[in-house]
């Protein structure tokens, strides 16, 4: 942009939240990047048309809003002019027969310059790079036909005799090796095991933020000790129960008084989702603490359509080591000690934090052990401003009792 003045004008595609939070906080993080201009195109469509036609360098849209934002310019007679375009998460447009992979090809011939950026860009089979390749250059490497491609590097596996309907491919002997050959001066593979010092554990903490309605009943509750509804209050008797009733208003439910479950928000649950989705395909375990936590995730990533299942007994120990429990859900109290499953996983998200030092270690253990293969992640999915900052500020200072509980609580105050 600055230095050899190739592109003037930017857009980065991602998935909605990196799109609206990720991408801009990161932005502002660079001392080289910090001052630049950049549009955020999501929201109702009036909020998009603004984004649109504000004057910036980086212009970043969620990918369910591709389609709109070309039909935009071919509706208003614009010229495509966005020189450059990143795929943040390429391999959300593997699929060739997807909307927003035909809209994205239809304005191909008029961007100078494509980046794409994948963790996982064959999660599925060497089938995939066709279509993430191809938006990077417009079929030259790979080919401009799907079918082409696959009688090229692939042979069936398994097809139905009677009408020669095939179910599956296989790479033919050499394909991987020439395949990688033809694509590899546009792409670069990075390993961080083969750049960086990794640590065998990485802690990372995803804050998340009430508004400012739920943000209010939140600060009720603190400060009065009672919020009051029609059929049945929400109180804390003392300091403890405070914090208690504090972390589930974090989590995004409480109790009230009659044992029912007042939902608050949903932001833990909206990052819980994005966190399974980068994950690729690879195994995710949870840890919840109240029940209600555990009704609400069950409930929200089965909408999304995952299979969340609970490990509990020896069948589902097994299952999950062998990679065939997706998304795990465990509670501390009962998971923390004893098992081990460090063959099915190492990403672990503490959906809601507990105070018990104990049981954290031990709950991280049950991934981060010998026997582990890869570098252990652990997810922390904090609420920004209430007590779970002050519980992982505890954990973190490894000095949790009672007396801290309270005291922290009481800070608050």
């Amino acid at each position: 942009m600055f230095d050899e003045l190739k592109v003037s004008k930017v857009l980065v595609i991602a998935p909605l939240r990196v799109a609206s939070e990720t991408w801009p906080a990161e932005i502002k993080k660079w001392d080289h990047l910090k001052e630049m201009e950049a549009a955020v195109i999501t929201g109702t469509v009036k909020q998009r048309i603004a984004a649109v036609n504000a004057n910036a360098f980086i212009y970043i849209v969620n990918r369910e809003n591709v389609k709109w934002l070309i039909e935009y310019y071919e509706k208003n007679g614009l010229r495509w002019d966005f020189q450059m375009i990143v795929i943040d998460e390429l391999s959300s447009f593997k699929n060739y027969q997807s909307q927003r992979f035909k809209w994205l090809r239809k304005v191909r011939p008029f961007v100078k310059r494509w980046v794409g950026l994948t963790g996982t860009p064959t999660s599925n089979g060497l089938m995939d790079l066709w279509a993430e390749i191809g938006i990077l250059d417009g079929g030259e490497r790979l080919g401009r036909f799907i079918g082409r491609f696959r009688e090229s590097y692939f042979k069936p596996n398994s097809m139905n005799p009677s009408t020669g309907v095939v179910f599956s491919y296989v790479p033919r002997p050499g394909a991987e090796q020439q395949i990688y050959e033809k694509i590899s001066d546009i792409t670069i593979s990075m390993k961080a095991l083969d750049y960086l010092d990794m640590p065998e554990c990485i802690y990372v903490n995803h804050v998340v933020e009430m508004n400012a309605a739920e943000r209010k009943l939140y600060d009720q509750l603190k400060h009065d000790l009672i919020i009051p509804l029609e059929d049945g209050d929400i109180d804390a008797a003392n300091a403890a129960s405070l914090s208690n009733k504090l972390l589930q208003m974090a989590n995004g439910a409480v109790y009230d008084e009659n044992k029912e479950v007042r939902v608050i928000h949903q932001r833990k649950l909206e990052k819980l989702e994005d966190l399974i989705e980068s994950a690729n395909g690879q195994s995710v375990l949870i840890a919840y603490w109240f029940k209600h936590d555990r009704t609400r995730i069950m409930e929200h990533l089965t909408a999304c359509g995952y299979a969340p299942r609970d490990i509990k007994d020896s069948s589902d120990i097994t299952d999950w080591n062998t990679g065939n429990i997706p998304v795990a859900l465990i509670h501390p109290a009962s998971a923390g000690h004893g098992l081990n499953i460090q063959s099915g996983g190492h990403i672990l998200v503490w959906y809601g934090l507990t105070w018990s030092l104990e049981l954290y270690q031990q709950t991280n253990a049950r991934l981060w052990r010998q026997g582990q293969q890869n570098t252990v992640t652990i997810h922390h999915i904090v609420c920004k401003n209430t007590v779970d900052e002050d519980v992982l500020s505890a954990l973190a200072d490894k000095d949790i009792t009672q007396e801290k509980l309270i005291a922290a609580v009481k800070a608050r105050l």
